[in-house]
């Protein structure tokens, strides 16, 4: 008996891709219901100017759509205001950071005093404005270093993989806008995309 030259494979699943357009009307109702956790697949529309990106994003804010990211080349105000994104959360790392940072001087201090009693002229042990400057400065410094890193978290960074979509005129004249959306509304997601001013639409997978 010969063993065959080539090792057996260990079957795996196909994630569906072996249906092909079998049951799509029963897939796309899931999707619809929200059992499928995650989009995948999305519609990238590239606009060659602010103008039309400002009003790309008017038209799905209009049409219902709440859930897509902005490229651009550089940060622009106008973006920001038309997103109407909240007050940034960095504030409450910062507060935090700081109350910690306090929280910590003045224990440190006190706690070090108790251990370790200096007495000079019958002064109390503790003394509390003496304090006051090293609880100021961890103040200071743990709400640096805590709004630094609330920054870091909130903007992503570092970004060790870039997303499949990215396109590198991103990051010299060109705006995009990508839309997560399933395989069966990306045809819609592109139509919609031309209308309000996309140069080229594309159909990528995050």
């Amino acid at each position: 008996m010969v063993l065959p030259l080539v090792p057996p494979l260990c079957q795996v699943a196909t994630g569906g891709l072996a249906h092909r357009g079998e049951g799509a009307g029963e897939a796309a109702g899931q999707r619809r219901s929200g059992s499928v956790k995650a989009v995948n697949t999305g519609v990238l529309g590239i606009f060659p100017y602010l103008d039309t990106l400002l009003q790309a994003i008017r038209g799905l804010q209009q049409a219902g759509y709440r859930d897509f990211t902005v490229l651009a080349p550089v940060p622009r105000h106008e973006i920001e205001a038309i997103l109407e994104r909240g007050v940034s959360p960095v504030r409450y790392w910062t507060f935090f950071g700081g109350l910690i940072g306090a929280i910590t001087g003045f224990a440190l201090t006190v706690v070090t005093s108790i251990r370790y009693p200096l007495i000079t002229g019958g002064k109390p042990i503790v003394s509390l404005p003496a304090f006051f400057i090293i609880a100021f400065a961890l103040t200071i410094l743990s709400g640096a270093i805590s709004t630094i890193l609330g920054m870091l978290w909130h903007i992503r960074l570092p970004r060790i993989q870039v997303e499949a979509f990215y396109d590198p005129r991103f990051s010299q004249d060109t705006f995009g806008l990508w839309v997560p959306c399933s395989p069966v509304q990306s045809q819609d997601m592109a139509t919609l995309l031309r209308s309000l001013g996309a140069e080229e639409v594309h159909l990528e997978r995050a």
